[in-house]
């Protein structure tokens, strides 16, 4: 995706329709140095504005993405190709969550280790020692939980006796038995707990 032609397609665009970038962005709920970034070809519109925006410039979600006008011959061609795009950047954007689960985990478990080894070895006080011991606990915990946040919402787990694909609730994620990025989960469509594996994108998932 060339940001600088999506940025001069939505400036197009707005000129046509006659808006400013102040009034655009007013419509939009957002600020008019947003709008500004876009055009510039500094960024792009987030997920949500999407649609809003391709109504309020008169234009389809494939057009923007396509940074062009489409003739109905086009449509489809183009159709597919972004589909295929924006499902490579969705695999990128979650193995980069992943990436960020694994340090984040090692991270914590590494503090821990060296907090609690510290505090039984290196500090003498008792009051300080409990304290150190506390915090070391505390922190520990809330890296792991924002770890199995992570886990929880990057990708989908797709059950192993039906294959339908979805997001499963947190408390289910952290209590399940599991073996690395496969755990024993309840699949929301048929009932059934088996082992389920995360793979990395699904577009026809119901998150639950």
């Amino acid at each position: 995706m060339d940001l600088k032609k999506t940025g001069e397609f939505i400036q197009q665009q707005r000129k046509a329709k006659k808006l400013t970038q102040v009034e655009l962005a007013e419509r939009l709920n957002i600020s008019e140095k947003t709008v500004s970034k876009w055009e510039c070809g500094k960024g792009f519109p987030d997920t949500s504005l999407i649609l809003p925006l391709c109504k309020e410039l008169d234009i389809t979600a494939n057009e923007l993405l396509s940074a062009k006008t489409l003739s109905n011959d086009e449509y489809k061609s183009k159709a597919e190709e972004n589909l295929v795009l924006l499902k490579s950047r969705n695999e990128k954007a979650v193995k980069h969550l992943f990436t960020i689960e694994i340090v984040l985990g090692i991270l914590s478990t590494c503090c821990y280790l060296l907090l609690l080894l510290c505090a039984i070895f290196a500090v003498e006080n008792l009051a300080w020692k409990v304290t150190i011991i506390v915090l070391d606990v505390v922190l520990f915990l809330v890296g792991i939980g924002f770890a199995i946040r992570i886990e929880q919402v990057a990708g989908f787990y797709e059950c192993s006796n039906c294959h339908h694909k979805y997001v499963p609730s947190y408390k289910s994620v952290l209590f399940a038995m599991h073996n690395c990025r496969t755990r024993f989960l309840k699949c929301p469509k048929c009932g059934k707990r088996t082992w389920n594996k995360k793979v990395l994108d699904d577009d026809s998932c119901d998150k639950k």
